[in-house]
């Protein structure tokens, strides 16, 4: 590399969510910063990013793209079904990623994955995580893996739309009495975690957790005091938990919060009890921004799939 000229990180997707964060934490570091983006119309006007297409289908166009990379920092998945896209493409999308960062000698990627990842679980998604994690492990790149269950924080989705929510509804159902719980990162916290192990040289899976694990209904009851709602909080059969969603969802034209996603969060694979790599308390953010959290909704399907056609989500996080 010539004197002077900062090193090279690729980010898939900084113009989305984690990516974002992560993005502007290497830039803050002196990095120079290139994304991979299935939205390259969207980089912002002026950007020093520099923005090239997230094309799965052409493996040598991926490449050149990679070509002279320090870290990868791959936080490309997507959160559901939709259309001829499923979680088994998804996977196969990042084996095509891991393999064209291989073939260009990437020096390290770093993978935000999910908790509590499993060949062996009965939902997709942490199916396909598990196997992404696998295919990882054999590309032969010195790599990370960070393992986040939910992030808050940044322009999020999901804590903004349950304060939404509490604003506009008079009624807030909860899965039985909410205490199936779930441990949170601030999307900084997570930034900061993926660039420090970017910096590393050691093979290493991490638990990205905050220091606070909420019951669900905890949660909603943080959110619903800092924003001042009077909507009452009612517990509901389990099973009716989807269908409720699912008819909120056509209202808004938006998908909530699917089976799967429930169940999974049911079961307490949203929570871990690994030591907190976050420092920003959930309570104190929610209390510190409530005023303005869910003053307009953040919907996901515009988000991520109807501004422009595109071959896959820029990222789940």
């Amino acid at each position: 590399m010539s004197a002077g000229v900062a090193p090279l990180d690729v980010v898939t997707g900084a113009f989305s969510y984690s990516g974002s964060a992560i993005a502007g934490e290497l830039l803050r570091a002196g990095r120079r910063v290139r994304t991979l983006t299935g939205h390259p119309e969207r980089a912002p006007a002026g950007t020093s990013i520099e923005v090239r297409a997230l094309n799965f289908t052409d493996p040598a166009e991926l490449a050149a793209s990679l070509q002279g990379t320090h870290t990868l920092y791959n936080t490309y998945w997507l959160r559901f079904a939709r259309g001829a896209l499923d979680h088994d493409v998804a996977v196969a999308n990042s084996r095509t990623l891991f393999e064209a960062a291989a073939a260009t000698q990437v020096q390290r990627i770093v993978h935000v994955s999910i908790t509590k990842p499993s060949v062996d679980s009965p939902y997709p998604y942490f199916r396909g995580k598990a196997e992404v994690e696998r295919i990882l492990t054999q590309v032969g790149v010195s790599h990370a893996i960070v393992r986040p269950a939910i992030l808050f924080g940044g322009d999020g989705v999901l804590v903004n739309n349950i304060a939404w929510l509490l604003r506009h509804l008079p009624v807030f159902a909860v899965g039985g009495r909410g205490r199936y719980r779930v441990r949170g990162i601030h999307i900084d916290d997570l930034a900061r975690l993926c660039v420090e192990l970017g910096g590393r040289g050691d093979r290493v899976v991490v638990d990205a957790v905050g220091p606070q694990s909420l019951t669900f209904r905890e949660l909603v009851d943080v959110v619903r005091a800092a924003v001042g709602s009077r909507a009452l909080v009612v517990p509901v059969a389990p099973i009716l938990v989807p269908v409720l969603s699912q008819a909120l969802g056509l209202v808004l034209h938006d998908t909530l919060l699917t089976r799967d996603e429930y169940r999974a969060m049911a079961d307490g694979l949203a929570d871990c009890d690994a030591p907190s790599t976050g420092r920003i308390a959930f309570t104190d953010w929610v209390a510190e921004h409530g005023w303005q959290l869910g003053r307009t909704y953040a919907n996901e399907l515009d988000r991520h799939f109807r501004l422009a056609p595109r071959t896959a989500p820029d990222s789940r996080h």
